[in-house]
C-alpha cells in the first residue's frame, strides 16, 4: 500500500532540514534499514533509513532542496507494487501539492552593494561610473543547460548535490570552480566564493581602468584654487571593492548559539600556566612505542576527563529546572571544520586509554571534513575542549557551548625561563582558560578543578591510570 514518506525531525527543536541526498531512483526497490536519502542540519548529515522493505513510486523533493520538518518528500509503496497514475494516489493521500514542490529561490547578495565614498573632508571628485551590465539573456531550460558533470576533458567532477544546484542557478560551469572539500569535491562554499569572485570582475575592472587627473586640468598654477586630490587607483575617492557572502546554514546556527551564550549564560573566567615538560616527555615516549599517533591535545582531553573524576561536582550542566549531574565524563573536542567549527563529544572519556582518544578524535576530524558527523555525536557532554596551540597562539578565552557548563581554552606550549628552586631555568609552559557557568559552578568549585587540571599535567602519569 502507498504510503508517504515525510521529512523526519533529526534533531531536537529543528523545523526545517535540507534534503541532501537521494540514494534511491524513482522505481528502485529497498530493504528494511537501507540508506534511502541524507537530511543536512545546521551541523550535520543524517542519513534516513527504511523501516520497512518497500519499492519508491515517486520522489517529490529534489536534493538540495530545504523542507519543513513532516512535509512529504517520497511516495513509497510495498515490495513490488505498482500504481498506474500516481498523481491520484497523491491527491488522495492529501499531498497532491508537494508533485510542484520546487528548489527554493537561491537570492543572491549584490557584490557591489550599496555604493559610497570615504570622506575626505572636501568635495569629492567625480567617482568612475562601473558600466551598467547589458539585459540578462533568458534563462535555459533545465535541459538545454551544460552538463555539469561532463569537462571538456573527460575529468570526472566530485561535487555535492547543493553544489551542482547553485552553480546551475548561478550559470557556472563545475569544471571552472575550484573545489576545496576531500579529494577536490566542489561544495557549497567554493561555489559561493566563484559567485562572488565573478561578480566583482566588473567593478575592479573599472577601478583599474580610472584615469589619472591630465596636469592641464590641475588648477594648482591658477593664484588661490585648492588642487584637487589626484585620482588614480586605490584612491580614497574610489569606492572600495567587496564582495557580501551569504551567509551558511553552520555559520548562521554558530552565530545564533554564541550570541546566546554570551547572552544568556553568566561567564567567568580561571587562568593557569602550567608546566608540560613531563606532559610533552609522556607524548615522545608513546609515539615512539605506540601504533597510534598522540598529540598533546590528546593527552589535554584525558587530563580534562582525569580532572572531571576528581572533582565530579564539575561533571554538570545547567538545565531550567535541574541541575543535571553525570557519572561518566563526556569531553567535546572543538574541531575546525569546512563549513565552520563543531564540537562532537568523545563519551566516557574517563574510561578510555589515551591511544582510543586520539582515535576517536582523529575519526571525529575526518567526518568533520566531510560533513559526516551525526546529529547524536554533536549532543551531550559538560565539557569543551578548544585547542588553538597548533597555530602558535599562546592564550584565549572561549565561549560556553550551552548547555555545557564549561570550555577549556588551551594554548600553545612554549619554552619560557621560570623560578626551579630559587634559580632561573627554561621550561615548556602551556596557558590554559577555563570558562565557566556561574550558575552550575561557583568560583570555588572551578579552582578546585583548575587545580586538579593543573596538577594532572604536571604529573601525567596520572593520565594512565
Amino acid at each position: 500500500m502507498a504510503n508517504v514518506l515525510r521529512m523526519p525531525e533529526v534533531a531536537a527543536n529543528v523545523t526545517e532540514a535540507v534534503l541532501h541526498e537521494w540514494f534511491v531512483a524513482d522505481e528502485a526497490r529497498f530493504e528494511a534499514a537501507d540508506p534511502i536519502a541524507s537530511v543536512e542540519t545546521d551541523k550535520a548529515v543524517v542519513e534516513v533509513e527504511a523501516e520497512t522493505p518497500g519499492v519508491v513510486l515517486r520522489l517529490l523533493v529534489p536534493a538540495g532542496t530545504q523542507v519543513d520538518v513532516g512535509a512529504p518528500i517520497a511516495l513509497l509503496g510495498s515490495p513490488g507494487e505498482q500504481v498506474g497514475d500516481i498523481d491520484a494516489v497523491l491527491a488522495e493521500l492529501g499531498v497532491a501539492a508537494a508533485t510542484a514542490l520546487t528548489v527554493p529561490e537561491r537570492r543572491e547578495v549584490p557584490a557591489n552593494g550599496s555604493e559610497g565614498v570615504a570622506p575626505d573632508g572636501g568635495s569629492p571628485g567625480p567617482v568612475p561610473k562601473v558600466p551598467e551590465p547589458g539585459p540578462e539573456p533568458a534563462e535555459a531550460p533545465p535541459e538545454a543547460r551544460p552538463a555539469a558533470l561532463a569537462p571538456a576533458d573527460g575529468r570526472r567532477i566530485f561535487s555535492s548535490p547543493l553544489a551542482r544546484r547553485v552553480a546551475r542557478e548561478a550559470g557556472l560551469p563545475l569544471d571552472e570552480i575550484t573545489g576545496t572539500g576531500p579529494h577536490g569535491r566542489i561544495t557549497r562554499r567554493d561555489v559561493d566564493a566563484a559567485v562572488a569572485a565573478r561578480n566583482a570582475a566588473p567593478a575592479l575592472a573599472a577601478a583599474g581602468n580610472a584615469v589619472p587627473a591630465r596636469q592641464e586640468d590641475n588648477p594648482a598654477d591658477v593664484p588661490g584654487a585648492v588642487p584637487a586630490p589626484a585620482r588614480y587607483p586605490g584612491s580614497a575617492l574610489l569606492p572600495s571593492a567587496y564582495t557580501d557572502a551569504p551567509h551558511g546554514r553552520m555559520r548562521a546556527a554558530i552565530a545564533t548559539r554564541l550570541t546566546q551564550s554570551k547572552r544568556d549564560v553568566p561567564h567567568f573566567y580561571l587562568r593557569a600556566t602550567v608546566r608540560a615538560d613531563r606532559l610533552l616527555a609522556l607524548r615522545r615516549r608513546l609515539n615512539a612505542s605506540g601504533d597510534v599517533r598522540i598529540s598533546v591535545n590528546d593527552l589535554v582531553v584525558k587530563a580534562a576527563a582525569r580532572a572531571h573524576t576528581l572533582v565530579p561536582a564539575m561533571n554538570v550542566v545547567w538545565l531550567p529546572e535541574a541541575l543535571r549531574q553525570f557519572t561518566s565524563v563526556d569531553v567535546s573536542v572543538a574541531i575546525a571544520g569546512e563549513r565552520g567549527l563543531v564540537t562532537p563529544v568523545l563519551r566516557g572519556v574517563d574510561g578510555m586509554a589515551v591511544s582510543a582518544v586520539a582515535a576517536g578524535v582523529r575519526d571525529f576530524v575526518e567526518r568533520a571534513k566531510a560533513g559526516r558527523l551525526r546529529q547524536e555525536e554533536l549532543e551531550g557532554g559538560s565539557l569543551t575542549v578548544t585547542n588553538l596551540g597548533m597555530y602558535g597562539t599562546e592564550e584565549f578565552a572561549a565561549i560556553i557551548n550551552p548547555p555545557q557548563s564549561a570550555i577549556l581554552a588551551v594554548g600553545a606550549a612554549r619554552e619560557e625561563v621560570v623560578v626551579v628552586k630559587g634559580r632561573p631555568a627554561v621550561r615548556s609552559v602551556m596557558r590554559v582558560t577555563l570558562s565557566v557557568d556561574h550558575r552550575a559552578v561557583d568560583g570555588a568549585l572551578a579552582a578546585e578543578w583548575m587545580r586538579a587540571f593543573v596538577a594532572v599535567v604536571e604529573e601525567p602519569v596520572q593520565i594512565l591510570v
